[in-house]
């Protein structure tokens, strides 16, 4: 088994535009792989069997091989994949597809234990029945955890602040993480269950991405996708953690940032572009959802 000396070494890569790991604290990291070319791109490194691994793709896709290539898994973009097997270590060797963004964190068991002590029978795989077996689950990112992986890849303050920067954005994304009704079992939730119901939301979910600048009603988006309203309501509460409209006005900020942080678009251009008519209405959201105004924010990444 690696030692955690053996771990926080890791393999010696050279930091590149695709890689970049952060140590936040002892056993603790970050990865960030971020690639933007129209190759794919493979990386390894060790990872021992008392690491915990979280692997969120924001966007793309990726395939995490194992067994010498024998076993490969895929993730697509907006799903996370937790991995634990105390029983052999878990080498990661990662296909990146080309324009693909993925975070990985990784840490010892035991840290990640402290955190949630008072907790294990909530977090399933940390109960005392189930501490020695390996665990592997894929979920869905929230938008609010969407919002922290995207300031995770987005980081431009001092590189003196990183280490704190992203210990306290990691401890954010695994409460977010774990931030769902009674660790919602699909096969203990009927609703879930359908499989056609399941397509109903998903194609909610995209039809009030496409039209968030002027989204349809509750009852019109219920009509379109051929549920109740109530059905839509409790299946896009339990597939995606939050309310229709809180989920969009999620969506909608962080959009506008991530325009905003192109530097193409004027405060009022991007208010306009993410459905916002007045303005004073436009800061006032962005200033809720991110506790700052948009020039603001504009100057910050300035600085």
């Amino acid at each position: 088994m690696l030692s955690e000396k053996n771990i926080a070494e890791s393999l010696s890569v050279a930091q590149t535009n695709f890689y970049d790991e952060t140590q936040i604290s002892k056993g603790f990291f970050i990865l960030k792989f971020n690639n933007e070319t129209d190759d794919i791109q493979t990386f390894k490194r060790e990872v021992g069997a008392n690491f915990i691994q979280f692997h969120f793709c924001i966007k793309g896709s990726a395939s995490f091989i194992f067994n010498e290539g024998n076993y490969t898994l895929p993730l697509q973009e907006e799903n996370a994949l937790l991995l634990y097997n105390p029983q052999r270590d878990l080498p990661l060797h990662i296909t990146v597809s080309r324009n693909s963004w993925i975070l990985t964190v990784l840490l010892p068991i035991e840290k990640f234990h402290s955190l949630f002590s008072a907790e294990a029978n909530f977090i399933t795989f940390l109960s005392d029945e189930n501490k020695d077996r390996k665990y592997y689950k894929e979920t869905h990112i929230s938008p609010s955890m969407a919002v922290v992986l995207n300031q995770l890849m987005n980081y431009n303050l001092h590189p003196s602040v990183k280490p704190l920067y992203f210990k306290g954005k990691a401890y954010e994304l695994l409460s977010l993480y774990f931030n769902r009704p009674a660790d919602l079992d699909i096969e203990q939730c009927p609703f879930l269950a359908d499989e056609d119901n399941v397509v109903k939301i998903k194609r909610a979910k995209q039809i009030v991405i496409n039209n968030m600048a002027e989204p349809p009603t509750l009852q019109e988006l219920a009509d379109e996708i051929n549920l109740p309203i109530n059905k839509l309501k409790e299946g896009f509460k339990q597939i995606y953690g939050d309310s229709v409209f809180s989920f969009l006005f999620d969506y909608k900020m962080e959009v506008a940032r991530q325009l905003l942080a192109t530097g193409s678009h004027n405060v009022n251009e991007v208010g306009l572009k993410v459905g916002y008519s007045a303005a004073s209405h436009f800061i006032s959201a962005f200033k809720k959802k991110y506790g700052t105004t948009p020039k603001k924010y504009l100057m910050s990444l300035s600085t």
